[in-house]
């Protein structure tokens, strides 16, 4: 994500997934192509598939990723089905991030791979400014009309043409919670950030801080402005500052970063205070909520639904120990922020095309939901397929949300101002959680820098 999260954090988080989980896959995470191989075989599902796809017995098809570990090896058992259905022989190219350097040396080389799943929209709109990307096919765009929201078709389309297929997309308006720490405090799950700062109070009150920020990873710290401001100001206003047609010092910014100091402005709230939060990387900010038996370092922490592959890190167990509420609605409604990984076809071969009509179907998306850490935009994905309430619930407010749901706004800037360690928007919400009092000082370096990057 620059680090992961479905784009950024889901590849970083991957690397430390469960020992067990990495034994069982360590076959399918090689640094060399891997062929998913087999013979056509009949869809697992038993009798004729709910989607029909061309048969392609003989053709090969290279799909270029940068997911590794239990990412992977999940990726690779929606790709053996599509083999099964096909016939075809579908090679998985592990890539490196930035994913688009990675690809314009394979082009320049001559030798592309068919398809390749591009982890955030600027890289879609850079791709096919490139004149790299084919356009989708019938197919495929039948799927994406009957199964998407009208905002998931949009992220794909560039200047009005339908390039990319989201097919993974994480849940970024989460917040992740200790049920003893509640229970014992005698706090109430919030449902507005005035709840959220009350519940606060009574955890800090029964001896536990409680909450946990991750701010020396600064792309933490975009999220939640982001859920902030989506909610605050709206989608209409989000869109606006995500293309920077309005400035930082705009004064829906005043009003998220005044809403922001509440809770950043008091620093026994935080867990380690402000020179503590800056200190904690994301992996950390999670693991210190739910160890520590009845003392943990945090009562609550708030991120996305790649949490659950740290909580798994911990003895803790999610459902039971750990819970989860949606990020609390500071204005009329609760704010639904998403990232995604969509792709997208560098060859118009039939098997490529083929390709993006299977990962836009339900029948692709149910296959990886069952194996967990993984959320589809697909709203015919049937919830039943996800392994726990949990993952239903998540999936549930995403898919629900409809076109009021947003992408990672730092994800969609250029990455000099939304993607940098250090620079940027990273480094001047880092500096405004040293001192959230000055809103305008912070909103004259965000837009400097913002004006900077985008050069309009």
């Amino acid at each position: 994500m620059r680090t992961g999260r479905t784009g950024r954090t889901g590849r970083k988080l991957a690397g430390v997934a469960a020992i067990g989980a990495l034994a069982l896959v360590a076959t399918a995470c090689s640094s060399d192509s891997k062929t998913v191989g087999g013979k056509a075989t009949p869809s697992k599902s038993g009798g004729a598939p709910a989607l029909q796809l061309p048969r392609l017995d003989g053709q090969k098809i290279e799909v270029a990723a940068v997911w590794t570990g239990p990412e992977q090896a999940n990726f690779l058992k929606v790709l053996k089905e599509f083999e099964g259905r096909t016939g075809a022989s579908v090679t998985f190219v592990p890539a490196q991030d930035p994913i688009v350097n990675f690809l314009g040396t394979k082009i320049a080389g001559g030798s592309p791979p068919d398809v390749a799943m591009l982890p955030q929209v600027g890289a879609i709109q850079q791709a096919a400014q490139k004149k790299w990307l084919k356009p989708v096919g019938a197919d495929a765009k039948a799927q994406l009309d009957k199964n998407y929201a009208k905002v998931w078709r949009d992220l794909g389309q560039v200047d009005g043409t339908q390039y990319a297929v989201y097919f993974k997309a994480a849940n970024k308006s989460l917040v992740w919670y200790n049920t003893k720490v509640f229970e014992t405090a005698g706090a109430q799950v919030p449902k507005t950030w005035k709840d959220f700062l009350a519940a606060a109070d009574t955890i800090s009150a029964s001896g536990v801080t409680p909450v946990s920020v991750g701010a020396a990873d600064g792309w933490t710290l975009t999220d939640w402005f982001e859920n902030v401001y989506l909610s605050q100001a709206g989608p209409d206003k989000y869109d606006q500052l995500a293309q920077h047609k309005i400035k930082w010092t705009d004064p829906s910014v005043k009003d998220a970063l005044t809403t922001l100091g509440q809770l950043f402005g008091k620093p026994d709230l935080i867990a380690g205070g402000t020179t503590g939060a800056l200190q904690t990387e994301f992996p950390a900010s999670v693991t210190q909520t739910f160890t520590g038996g009845d003392q943990p370092k945090a009562g609550m922490v708030f991120e996305g639904d790649f949490v659950s592959v740290n909580i798994a890190q911990t003895s803790a167990k999610i459902g039971t120990d750990a819970k989860v509420f949606p990020f609390p609605a500071v204005g009329a409604k609760a704010p639904v922020v998403t990232g995604g990984d969509a792709a997208v076809a560098l060859k118009d071969t039939k098997g490529a095309q083929a390709l993006l009509t299977w990962l836009a179907s339900p029948d692709a998306a149910k296959i990886w939901a069952a194996a967990g850490g993984y959320v589809s935009p697909n709203k015919a994905t049937d919830l039943a397929a996800y392994p726990n309430d949990v993952q239903r619930d998540i999936a549930k407010a995403l898919v629900g949300a409809g076109d009021d749901v947003r992408f990672d706004m730092s994800d969609q800037a250029p990455q000099s101002f939304g993607g940098t360690p250090g620079k940027g928007e990273w480094k001047d919400l880092q500096d405004f959680l040293k001192n959230p009092k000055d809103v305008a000082g912070a909103q004259a370096k965000l837009e400097a820098d913002a004006a900077a990057a985008y050069k309009n």
